[in-house]
């Protein structure tokens, strides 16, 4: 009873003295896949996996380990239910600040694959900073079913960056962006009244398709095929 009640004291007065913005030390107590338990000496606080680290980690033990001790800066106070919200990232400055100035609208930036979905990939431009290239964006010509087809986890790609949403924290990527678009030289390479040799790609009762080069096709209807 004598230990409970001076551990009663001791959280008390550390919630008096603790303040929102402090900067503080515990020890981490549990962890789990949600995040880390801290005794900050009377009282544990929440350090969730999301306010560890700006960059993309999957559980709490890539960073730390029971008992270790570390330095932790106080997110939210709730005395009355005596909840404390505690965050490591928040101790450095978002790499989101300045997210415009290092990384302009159309330029060329050079990035690492770090996840590869049905809808497109997460290129990590550098830890905290991540920018989707969604499929529609990886190639001019190509028809492709699945991101998977064009890049895989660990890869180092040349992006452009289309557009960044600040408030979302989200960036928009292009691969394709890289290249020039073959169908703005369509004109100069293929002009009206020029003869030009293909491949025959697919056949319809209406025509042929016709392939000059990757990704560039016409149609030869079937009334351009003979005079007779």
């Amino acid at each position: 009873r004598l230990i409970e009640e001076e551990r009663r004291k001791m959280k008390e007065k550390l919630l008096q003295d603790l303040q929102e913005g402090q900067v503080v030390t515990g020890v981490v107590k549990n962890i789990a896949d949600f995040g880390v338990f801290v005794d900050l000496g009377g009282i544990d606080g929440l350090l969730h996996i999301t306010d560890m680290s700006w960059g993309r980690i999957s559980h709490p033990q890539e960073m730390v380990n029971i008992d270790d001790r570390i330095e932790v800066k106080i997110l939210k106070l709730d005395r009355k239910r005596e909840r404390i919200a505690l965050g490591l990232k928040q101790k450095t400055e978002s790499p989101w600040k300045n997210v415009e100035e290092k990384y302009p609208i159309n330029s060329h930036v050079k990035g690492k694959v770090v996840n590869v979905m049905n809808y497109g990939a997460f290129v990590k431009l550098e830890e905290g900073i991540e920018g989707l290239v969604h499929i529609s964006e990886m190639s001019w010509t190509r028809r492709i079913n699945h991101p998977s087809e064009m890049v895989n986890i660990g890869d180092e790609v040349e992006v452009v960056v289309l557009d960044i949403n600040k408030e979302k924290q989200e960036i928009s990527l292009g691969m394709k962006q890289v290249d020039v678009n073959p169908w703005s030289l369509v004109e100069q390479k293929y002009p009206v009244g020029s003869m030009v040799k293909g491949r025959v790609r697919n056949l319809t009762n209406y025509g042929a398709c016709i392939e000059l080069e990757e990704g560039i096709a016409g149609l030869l209807h079937i009334y351009d095929m003979s005079w007779t």
